[in-house]
């Protein structure tokens, strides 16, 4: 049974609580009887023309899609909620109830109602959910629609996700925090999970996403990797490398039941499992995927990374393109081999016009095939099928030409399949109805008895004169006519001056006040044949569509490969495009720990200046030997943050096999990207901006390798000014200290006494972003220059913002009061003083409470204690201060 919730929905106690059920009518009971099958579900129940919707799902039908609600009895004794729209309008309104979050039972008329005596019979044919869809109005052409599985075992998280459109069906398992990196990364439609599990789920991911429970029986290893063999036919999972994926075999188990539990029972689309191994892309956390707006942007009118890399022709590349974004290569040979085509291609123009030209007519290869898996393939969707693959045999044949090793292979991964589009060009017309059942899709020529059929159905009339004019000769009744109604089918009409001519063997069928109308066996026989020939033409056209079907589901394999081929096509045509478009250079790829960036830009902003103004590059040297953290000071508005995004971006481009926007650039493979820019309060979940912060950062250093890039931007401004200082002082030589795992680390602030840093550590450096003061205003000239900054220029941006004056003039003098105050030199200097290693003074040797503070400190072990740990530890020896 499947829950919402963990119980059945209110809609689900429908019957009991509207009908009573000695008054229900007979559809009505129908109707609760299904209903009460899938109480977590919006039912749409057919009714004649119309889908109707009943009690709770009605009110909601209504609020959701804007229709009138209305009530009536159906034999109850009170009045039941009632709401429905045409049925030629499913497909308008099914995709806004499935985007609202609602799971959609749609229940349709089993059999013909005119040869019927009492109920039709009715049953749900398919059940839409946001995470199960084939829908083209459902989904969108550019990102997956993923379902997901979510499995706690243990300290372990299992997770599969399953794109039933495309057939794509992955599985993986790991700590709550790689399975939360994923989640955010395949964005999953819909996310199910075990029922006595709920906990844990909400604690892991409260309402992020569309949510259903299951039986705690569906998520057992035994139940899962049984129904894996099944659906795979094989003996073991050894073959999908998933074998020892406990937590990810159960599942993936689920996913599979699921589909069978929501009607979706034809699934040989869903060929393979693959395995997403964390040991083959880059780590990058939710946090970083949210700081660096790679998919989307974070707030309103700005533009997300995809947005500029995103020149794909066809929609296979497009989705592919995201996943290559957000899981980045860290294997050197295949970030090459990616390079390698990209740089052929920017060389080779007229190649890549002429393979962008064909692929702009493939169109969405990957779903039609999927359709045509489960059966779902209509008339026009087929001959778009036979298009694709026309399209795809310029692109094969182009690819042959292509002297790259990676071209090659990807061109003998591409099947013609010549027989099954030879087979739809001949059998079905070129603009085909959109449904089978309306007949005339089927070309002449196809079919003999389909042929003769429609010169009996469609040559009548020519027929019909050849009897008119032999018995208007035979009678000699000059005005006779044949004409046609409903209530006897064809007959002949006569004017009374004529009806003495009547032949006796003519049979009357009606009188009219000037005329009488005949009908004669030959005419009823005939009328017979164009009948049956009609109703025969359909037969026969929808026997040789599903036929058609039948052959091109034999191809599915092949044509999954073509399209996985498009699609990875498409993306390397794209990179070669904007290196082109936007002058991006080649980066080299190595193992070492270097990172060396030659006039880098943002690959984002620089596309978003007004015209004529040019973006500002910058050098970044980053390496665990000599300088392994830059302290970058500098004032608001001056491009701090650019440049640690602009980095980030740099080496994730770098990884996925793209061009970058620099004019040099030597990436040694990083492993993780770690990025502590921007926070907001977080008051659904109880946290401020400083514990954002802090959550944030003590994710970084509790995950920190020697390959790791991290980018910190103004850590510590979300406290007091001292508090601030001294954490962001802490995490430097953290960073810096940390055995085994020099991070590379461009870190960003305000606090420009941790200048002084620089002089303690030999892999800590200074810069800043330069600016230039003229006529007391401020120039930002956005460059990058050793040494660290003194000024932040904070009154100035304040100005520039459009503060009142006189505030910025009261600011000033403050200021200025401020900076002559000889305890604030006295701080710095002290600040200056302070040991490696050692925390800041937190209180006076005259304090009566020192030695109580002194008594803490002596027991702590340093050694022993988390980032985390050490902050929360002096937030408890400030309060003690208090």
């Amino acid at each position: 049974m499947l829950f919402e919730n963990g119980k059945p929905s209110k809609s689900g106690t429908l019957a009991k609580k509207s009908v009573k059920k000695e008054k229900e009518t007979p559809m009505m009971k129908q109707y609760n009887a299904i209903k009460a099958k899938h109480p977590g579900a919006l039912l749409l129940f057919r009714v004649g023309d119309f889908y109707e919707t009943f009690g709770e799902d009605a009110i909601k039908a209504s609020q959701i899609l804007e229709i009138v609600l209305t009530k009536r009895s159906n034999g109850a004794a009170s009045a039941m909620e009632l709401a429905g729209f045409p049925h030629h309008a499913l497909d308008t309104y099914l995709p806004r109830l499935v985007k609202a979050g609602q799971r959609v039972a749609i229940c349709d008329q089993l059999e013909d109602p005119k040869s019927v005596k009492g109920v039709v019979k009715r049953g749900v044919t398919e059940l839409v959910t946001p995470g199960v869809s084939f829908n083209d109005n459902v989904l969108n052409v550019k990102k997956n629609n993923y379902l997901a599985s979510v499995y706690f075992l243990k300290q372990t998280v299992g997770v599969s996700f399953l794109d039933v459109s495309t057939g794509e069906f992955l599985t993986a398992q790991g700590d709550q925090a790689y399975i939360d990196k994923l989640m955010q990364s395949f964005m999953p439609s819909e996310v199910i999970y075990c029922r006595v599990q709920k906990e844990q789920y909400e604690a892991a991911f409260r309402d992020d996403f569309n949510s259903f429970q299951l039986d705690d029986w569906v998520y057992t290893h035994e139940y899962g990797y049984d129904k894996l063999l099944k659906h795979f036919g094989t003996n073991s999972m050894k073959g999908y490398g998933i074998q020892n994926l406990e937590a990810g075999i159960v599942a993936a188990g689920a996913v599979l039941y699921y589909l069978e539990a929501t009607e979706h029972k034809n699934v040989s689309h869903i060929s393979t499992i693959g395995r997403i191994e964390e040991d083959k892309y880059v780590w990058l956390d939710k946090f970083t995927i949210r700081n660096l707006e790679l998919l989307s942007p974070q707030h309103e009118g700005g533009v997300p990374l995809i947005q500029i890399l995103d020149k794909c022709v066809t929609p296979m590349g497009a989705r592919l393109l995201k996943k290559w974004v957000l899981l980045p290569l860290k294997d050197k040979r295949k970030i090459e081999e990616r390079l390698n085509v990209v740089r052929y291609f920017k060389e080779e123009e007229d190649v890549l016009d002429t393979l962008v030209d064909s692929m702009q007519q493939v169109g969405d290869m990957e779903r039609l095939i999927s359709k045509v898996a489960v059966g779902r393939i209509n008339p026009r969707e087929m001959v778009q099928l036979k298009r694709a693959l026309q399209h795809s045999l310029p692109v094969k044949e182009a690819l042959a030409k292509c002297d790259v090793p990676e071209l090659k292979t990807l061109n003998d991964r591409l099947h013609s399949c010549e027989l099954l589009m030879d087979k739809i060009e001949k059998e079905l017309q070129n603009n085909p109805p959109l449904n089978a059942t309306q007949g005339g899709m089927v070309n002449e020529g196809v079919n003999e008895e389909l042929d003769e059929l429609r010169k009996i159905a469609f040559s009548g009339k020519d027929y019909l004169n050849q009897i008119l004019e032999r018995e208007i000769e035979s009678t000699g009744i000059s005005s006779l006519k044949i004409a046609y109604n409903k209530v006897f089918g064809y007959y002949l009409e006569v004017r009374n001056v004529h009806k003495d001519k009547v032949p006796e063997t003519w049979i009357r069928k009606q009188t009219l006040v000037n005329a009488e109308r005949y009908i004669t066996e030959e005419l009823k026989t005939y009328e017979e044949k164009i009948l049956h020939a009609e109703s025969q033409i359909n037969v026969l056209e929808q026997q040789i569509f599903q036929n058609l079907v039948l052959l091109a589901a034999d191809y599915v394999a092949q044509i999954q490969q073509n399209a996985a081929v498009i699609a990875t096509l498409d993306c390397l045509l794209s990179f070669a495009n904007i290196a082109n478009e936007y002058n991006y250079a080649a980066p080299s790829i190595n193992d070492t720990r270097n990172l060396q960036i030659t006039e880098g830009r943002h690959p984002v902003i620089e596309r978003n200046l007004p015209i004529g103004e040019e973006y500002i590059p910058n050098d970044v040297n980053l390496n665990d030997s000599e300088q392994q953290i830059m302290i970058i000071t500098g004032p608001n508005m001056a491009g701090k943050s650019a440049l640690l995004r602009q980095t980030a971006l740099i080496v994730l481009m770098a990884q996925m096999g793209c061009f970058v926007p620099a004019k040099a650039a030597e990436v040694g493979i990083v492993d993780k990207v770690f990025t502590r820019v921007g926070a907001s309060d977080n008051l659904s979940k109880g946290e401020s901006t400083f514990m954002v912060e802090m959550i944030e950062t003590a994710s970084i250093l509790n995950n920190l390798s020697d390959r790791s890039l991290v980018l910190m931007d103004e850590i510590g401004r979300g406290t007091s000014t001292y508090d601030g200082i001294s954490i962001a002082w802490s995490i430097v030589e953290h960073l810096h200290n940390q055995k085994g795992s020099r991070a590379k680390t461009l870190f960003a602030t305000h606090y420009h006494e941790l200048n002084q840093l620089a002089t303690d550590f030999p892999r800590i450096h200074n810069f800043n972003v330069a600016v230039k003061e003229v006529g007391g205003k401020v120039i930002f000239l956005r460059k990058l220059k050793e040494g660290g900054s003194e000024h932040s220029f904070g009154i100035h941006v304040a100005q520039l913002a459009g503060m009142p004056p006189t505030v910025v003039s009261r600011a000033n003098e403050i200021l200025s009061h401020l900076e002559k105050d000889k305890i604030h030199t006295k701080n710095k200097q002290k600040l200056k003083e302070v040991p490696q290693a050692s925390q800041l003074t937190i209180f006076n040797a005259a304090d009566p409470k020192s030695e109580q503070i002194k008594d803490a400190l002596e027991q702590l072990d340093v050694n022993a204690l988390t980032p985390i740990d050490a902050l929360l530890k002096l937030n408890e020896l400030k309060k003690m201060l208090s």
